[in-house]
């Protein structure tokens, strides 16, 4: 033992605890390199080549290993990532300084490192004899690191040497830290820059487009001049913040508008909870989601939200007057009570940038290196990039990384990381969105697979102890077609005594996901099972989402029952938790549940159990609606695909029967049934899901909708909204309360997990339910897990751990858990506006009806409900005098020329893929009718429209 530590540290419960750190040395740590004799494979895991012939560089061209310092680590690892760089030492002292630094970076070298075919080692030099460095007196810790670094490389030099006489082999130190690098060449440790390296590598020209620009001088940008602010110091943003002259909070900029952003304060004060920025210099170089400090201007400088949309065209950098001319067109007249607070960036907290996908900027010098490259999310702005690979890389999507952004640059400089295939391409587009949408997607780990049951895995008398056989009871599923993660299924049956049982049986998942292991981890970062138009990104590996943990007929499964004993009118007399073993008799879709239920000649057990089912189903819900839960629609859509080549041919609304309401029912009381008793048995970290009712002023918009068809809906309450829309009846226009439903769900907030020993607000305002959460889908839900794990506790079925009954960390899972369900939302929702694309591209243009969901200045939003398809017609186009529009936000109305277009009016589009921008390709609507002259489109127009080639080739054939 080299030294112990003591020293004291407060507990949460207000005690002192007394901790002693202990630091020791060996000396049977190995080097890590295949063969060394002098080490005799005291290793572990993956090690270095013996001779390493790749890459060959021009600066060392003997067999070399690469040492490189943490700065290298951290912003190079787009380079180490790549598979030409091998044979990489990673020292602890470095490792352990870029876990501090950067969490993201820290796993990604992690993956790296457990790849067999890179050669990556982990060298513990803080506890190796001869690599151990103590900090000296009047040496800082980071000096003291780049110290151990150098120690490091230098015994690594002379350590290989004994491997043998004529051994060639050398450690390369990789460096950008000029001191550092000058101290290493002295001591006589080959050091070279990551730059100088890569450049050297003659095979590998490629590489050097993935060299992250970092020294600020060399991103300069020669014309100079400075465009924006300097940024404060760390410690000058935290003092400002805590004597109140700054505001902390998170950048969110506009899709509508580049010039324009808010930032949201963080805090609990209800005041300037929001702030407005706008123009270039106010934004400051921040992005969105990054975390900045705000200065708040007078109110005399205070603006309103622009209504005007705007679009980066990618300026020159020169051309600074007409980016004030565009300034300039925010500025609008409005009145006091519409200025909202207003502010300017003047420091970045935390950079919260990840690697961005889009396209290059088509450039006007191709042999041109520096090029501008344009995100697919239009809250990122353009970002400089070097590439000698323009010419391949143009039509082709790509993934850029941020490097730094100067003060004197209208853009950010940063560098090319990943080439993902050709624009408009499925599988292209389809890992486009799910790293645009942070969706985990990428095969699970040998680590994670490590922990499923070997097959074949059968039920042994060990999985039976705490659990009830249930295998003689007539369960069944009621699914989707083609659902193969099934993870609920029901009963019910009459009991002697003349009441009903019914059960709920839920796959038990948490049986197989044991708390802390990699396959709970991997579960919990991921969160959620997506579902996009012809993929499933699953949470849990196949093997239990599709095999052992679905209910799946006629197989023995484990299982969590809910079971009541109820009396005909489907009141609750007895609830009981129980884990179990079941053999579901039937798996059956929704449309084969609802034959059964419907068939006079059907009397078998399964049918009568689903008529049973059916029936309690109904007056629960009739008090549920009672109560003042809504009812809401959406209009969903479903593709029906090619079965060769997985395109749309046909798309339609998803059509709900009584079969979907009755599974919903008895899963929201099973929900509501186990959100009760975990919170008995636990009050303070029960994990919950609640839904907050929405803000009077968000409802506005459904008012003044309903009120221009002399209709009234009253939202003081979830009760009377429901009841008002019951009642908003048209004899004359039977789809208008359709619409109004469609409009009320825009008009909700977000529902989101949450702890409860966190919060004391528990309603579920949509349920109308005071108390619920989710237990009914395990297979495809984190939160689930987590339940059952509760529940298990409180029924004595499982044993707990720390984690489970610590509220901060439940808080942590909840804010993961909302973030990924946000995150599978948006990118369904993208994969369906895709396959939508794909939809209209090869059906041409075609006309449907539509109603008016919102008016706006210029444009009007429709939803055409045979496709549930969403789109806005524009009234104002470029190059065309634009028509006389008076908005009136009260009615709302818009009015063109002679006619007024009112929300809920049916108007007749024109739907087209619009191919001009193939970063941004879009369905184009235009009006067809009523006809506008210089706006309408007549069908006899069609043939004079601006085509693309193929497209053009079909309409003449059409024609």
């Amino acid at each position: 033992m080299l030294k112990s530590k003591t020293f004291l540290k407060k507990t949460r419960a207000g005690g002192v605890m007394k901790i002693v750190r202990e630091h020791y040395l060996r000396d049977d740590i190995g080097c890590g390199a295949a063969g060394c004799t002098a080490c005799c494979g005291a290793h572990e895991g993956p090690a270095l080549e013996p001779q390493p012939q790749d890459p060959a560089s021009s600066l060392c061209p003997q067999p070399h290993y690469l040492l490189p310092d943490t700065n290298v680590l951290l912003h190079q690892i787009d380079v180490l990532e790549d598979p030409a760089i091998r044979n990489v030492i990673v020292l602890q002292t470095v490792l352990q300084e870029v876990r501090n630094r950067s969490a993201p970076v820290y796993k990604r070298i992690r993956d790296v490192a457990n790849n067999q075919e890179k050669h990556f080692y982990t060298f513990t030099n803080e506890h190796h004899r001869e690599t151990y460095v103590e900090q000296e007196q009047g040496e800082n810790a980071n000096d003291r690191n780049d110290r151990a670094i150098r120690v490091a490389a230098k015994w690594y030099n002379e350590h290989l040497k004994k491997m043998s006489a004529d051994n060639q082999l050398q450690v390369i130190f990789i460096t950008n830290d000029r001191k550092n690098k000058e101290k290493a060449v002295e001591e006589g440790i080959p050091a070279f820059t990551c730059e100088e390296y890569v450049k050297s590598l003659t095979a590998n020209p490629e590489l050097i487009d993935r060299l992250a620009c970092l020294s600020e001088e060399g991103n300069e940008i020669e014309s100079g001049k400075i465009i924006f602010s300097e940024h404060l110091p760390l410690s000058k943003l935290q003092q400002g913040i805590k004597s109140g002259t700054y505001l902390q909070g998170t950048f969110r900029a506009s899709r509508e508008n580049y010039l324009e952003a808010t930032v949201w304060i963080h805090g609990d004060s209800e005041e300037n909870k929001e702030i407005i920025l706008q123009g270039l210099k106010h934004l400051n170089r921040a992005i969105h989601e990054d975390i900045v400090a705000v200065e708040l201007l007078p109110k005399s400088q205070w603006v309103a939200p622009s209504s005007v949309v705007l679009h980066d065209e990618g300026q020159n950098e020169d051309d600074v007057e007409k980016e004030e001319e565009r300034e300039q067109m925010l500025k609008t007249a409005v009145s006091e009570n519409m200025l909202k607070p207003t502010g300017r960036v003047v420091g970045i907290i935390k950079r919260n940038w990840r690697p961005y996908c889009g396209m290059l900027s088509k450039s006007d010098i191709k042999e041109s290196r520096r090029h501008l490259f344009t995100p697919a999310d239009k809250r990122i702005p353009r970002i400089r990039i070097e590439t000698r690979q323009a010419s391949t890389l143009e039509g082709r999507r790509i993934i850029v990384a941020i490097d730094g952004w100067p003060r004197n640059s209208r853009y950010p400089n940063g560098h090319f990381v990943k080439n993902l295939g050709d624009v408009g391409e499925k599988e292209t587009e389809t890992e486009v969105l799910l790293l645009e949408h942070d969706v985990p997607h990428q095969p699970f780990s040998q680590a994670v697979l490590s922990f499923l049951p070997k097959m074949p895995w059968g039920i042994t008398e060990k999985d039976m102890k705490n659990r009830e056989d249930l295998r003689h009871l007539c369960i069944c599923s009621v699914d989707p077609p083609g659902c193969t993660d099934i993870d609920d299924a029901l009963h019910c049956r009459e009991l002697e005594n003349g009441n009903l049982e019914v059960g709920v049986h839920i796959a038990d998942v948490s049986h197989f996901i044991r708390p802390g292991n990699a396959l709970d981890q991997e579960s919990a970062r991921r969160g959620t099972t997506v579902y996009l138009c012809e993929k499933r990104i699953d949470m849990v590996p196949e093997l239990l989402s599709s095999n052992l943990c679905s209910l799946k007929c006629d197989v023995d499964r484990l299982a969590f029952s809910c079971i009541w004993e109820m009396n005909h009118s489907a009141e609750i007399l007895k609830t009981k938790f129980t884990k179990s073993v079941i053999n579901s008799k039937a798996s059956l879709t929704y449309a084969e549940a609802q034959l059964r239920i419907d068939s006079a000649n059907m009397r078998d057990d399964i049918t009568t159990s689903l008529r049973g089912l059916n029936k309690l189903a109904k007056i629960l819900k009739k008090k549920r609606i009672e109560k003042g839960a809504l009812t809401l629609s959406s209009p969903e859509v479903r593709f029906h695909m090619d079965s060769e080549t997985h395109d749309p041919i046909d798309l339609q609304t998803k059509e709900l029967r009584e079969t979907n309401s009755m599974v919903e029912e008895f899963m929201l009381l099973a929900n509501i049934s186990v959100a009760k008793k975990i919170h008995e048995e636990f009050s303070e970290h029960a994990l919950l899901r609640k839904h907050p009712a929405p803000p009077p002023s968000n409802y506005e918009i459904l008012v003044k909708a309903a009120r221009s068809r002399n209709l009234e809906i009253k939202t003081d309450t979830a009760k009377s909204l429901a009841e008002s829309l019951d009642q908003a009846e048209s004899p004359t226009f039977p789809y208008l309360n359709t619409l109004l439903r469609i409009l009320a769900t825009r008009c909700m907030m977000q529902a989101v997990y949450f702890c409860s020993g966190m919060d004391n607000d528990f309603h579920h305002y949509g349920l109308a339910s005071p108390i619920y959460t989710h237990f009914t889908s395990p297979i495809r839900r984190y939160a689930d897990v987590i339940v059952h794990r509760l529940l298990a506790v409180a029924i004595g079925a499982d044993c707990t751990y720390p984690e489970l009954t610590d509220k901060h960390k439940l808080a942590d899972i909840c804010k993961n858990l909302n973030y990924r369900h946000k995150m599978a939302q948006y990118a369904q929702r993208a994969s369906v506006a895709f396959h939508t694309q794909l939809f209209f591209k090869s059906k041409g243009r075609v006309s449907e009806e539509a109603y008016i969901l919102f008016v706006r200045k210029n444009a009007i939003v429709v939803l055409i409900p045979k496709y549930g398809l969403e789109g806005t017609v524009f009234f104002e186009e470029k190059d065309k005098p634009n028509p006389r529009l008076i908005y009136d936000d009260e009615i709302p109305s818009l009015k063109i020329e002679d006619t007024v277009f009112h929300v809920f009016d049916k108007v007749k589009v024109k739907i087209m893929l619009d191919s001009s921008n193939l970063q941004h390709q879009k369905i184009r609507m235009s009006l067809v009718e009523p006809q506008i002259p210089g706006i309408s489109i007549s069908p006899d127009d069609i043939s004079n429209m601006n085509l693309n080639g193929p497209e053009k080739k079909k309409m003449k054939l059409e024609k």
